[in-house]
């Protein structure tokens, strides 16, 4: 058999960047995370897999049916997995936890690849236009820092930094560059590329930075990841039409019907991939004043292709006293476009910028819809911190997350690298 890559994730959210790598052969040492309902997300997946490898995928499909609950869940999965997740902020003061637990899984091998990039808040563009004082002082600007010590203490033969395009322009680039510096100093040399999303069949519009780290001591080859480029003929409805209908406030969190067979882009992608329980289809209810908005909306763009600026509403719907910045506030989802507008941790707190295009159903778009656009499978549960899941704690990890597909194909690439020696 040939050796299995491991690799630890830092700052993991909802798994998405994992996932990738898991898919692609990737064993997990740890997952290190501060928010504790993607810590059960991650459980979750981590069963998932589990259950899947052993050939015991139905006990999983009873999860989603709502027949057991998470505990019982659980219980089918050894602990040694479940205790990879460590639900842990990453600090000075939790460090020495977090590497006792990692090092109790992994046995004394080495390393081969630390992933994870740290919250993105202190780096992105609208995180500062946001912010009174542009997010200085942010002690998540440098957290970077404790990326690099963890380089350090495992010297991984590679890493995989992800984070917003807004890094390169924070603090004028000196965030970058003291990081270049930095892990130059742990003995890594580095590459930074700028992704889009919808080059790795991922059907939203969505920029991000990788930076790829490998060892100095290490002869490997590097790819260009700026290259890829996967062919995509789809358009954003190839992952909405499936669904059945919902209005404002509807839908179930387990267990509901499908309205018509997969799609060519669920399928091709396996989003959508072989059972017929689907899941979190549930979408946040609107007052009417938000609700005339959007028909305004969506008839805008249904029969002229036009955005709605905030500016042109009625008068008696303009609430919002910002009429300068944010006039896109609200937004359709063109499903006949080939890719979605940006899905970020923002649609946790109102769903305006992410309309649902059938104006029949006239509300925001749901999880699962949102789970689509970031590529998650339908089987991926995104969980509460309580038994049953909250909405809002599953939008922020969608919103948050590195969609799998686009990780998937990265994780191609780098298992092609470390198999050079």
């Amino acid at each position: 058999m040939p050796k299995k890559f491991n690799y630890i994730d830092l700052f993991a959210g909802a798994g998405g960047l994992s996932e990738g790598f898991t898919r692609v052969g990737f064993e997990p040492i740890a997952h290190v995370e501060i928010d504790a309902a993607a810590c059960f997300t991650l459980k979750t997946r981590i069963a998932y897999h589990h259950l899947k490898s052993i050939g015991d995928y139905s006990t999983y499909v009873k999860y989603l049916r709502g027949e057991i609950s998470r505990a019982q869940l659980y219980a089918h999965v050894p602990e040694k997995l479940l205790n990879s997740v460590i639900n842990l902020p990453i600090s000075k003061e939790t460090n020495e936890d977090i590497h006792k637990r990692i090092e109790k899984n992994l046995n004394n091998k080495s390393v081969d690849l630390i992933i994870g990039g740290p919250p993105c808040q202190a780096y992105s563009l609208v995180g500062r236009a946001r912010s009174k004082n542009k997010m200085e002082g942010d002690p998540r600007n440098y957290l970077f820092q404790q990326y690099a010590e963890y380089l350090e203490k495992y010297e991984p033969r590679m890493f995989v930094f992800e984070n917003v395009l807004g890094l390169k322009s924070a603090k004028k680039g000196q965030y970058l560059a003291e990081m270049e510096m930095l892990f130059n100093k742990k003995g890594y040399e580095i590459k930074l590329y700028v992704l889009e999303a919808r080059n790795f069949a991922v059907l939203q519009n969505r920029k991000r930075i990788i930076i790829l780290g490998w060892k100095k001591t290490e002869r490997l080859n590097i790819p260009n990841l700026e290259e890829i480029r996967i062919e995509n003929h789809f358009l954003v409805n190839d992952l909405l039409r499936d669904l059945p209908e919902i209005n404002a406030g509807e839908g179930k969190d387990k267990f509901l019907n499908y309205k018509s067979p997969t799609t060519e882009y669920l399928e091709t992608h396996a989003l959508r991939n072989g059972i017929d329980v689907l899941t979190q289809h549930i979408a946040r209810p609107h007052r009417d004043q938000d609700k005339e908005i959007y028909r305004i909306a969506v008839e805008k763009w249904n029969c002229n292709q036009e955005r709605l600026d905030y500016n042109n509403l009625p008068e008696r719907l303009q609430t919002h006293q910002n009429r300068t910045s944010f006039i896109d506030r609200f937004k359709v989802v063109g499903s006949n476009l080939p890719y979605s507008q940006t899905v970020v941790a923002h649609i946790s707190k109102d769903g305006h910028y992410y309309i649902h295009p059938d104006i029949t159903q006239n509300r925001s778009i749901s999880i699962r819809e949102a789970a689509r656009l970031q590529s998650f499978p339908d089987d991926y549960y995104f969980e509460g911190e309580k038994e049953n899941a909250n909405r809002t704690a599953a939008f922020k990890q969608i919103g948050n997350a590195v969609p799998p597909l686009m990780a998937e194909f990265i994780a191609k690439e780098i298992s092609k690298s470390l198999k050079v020696k």
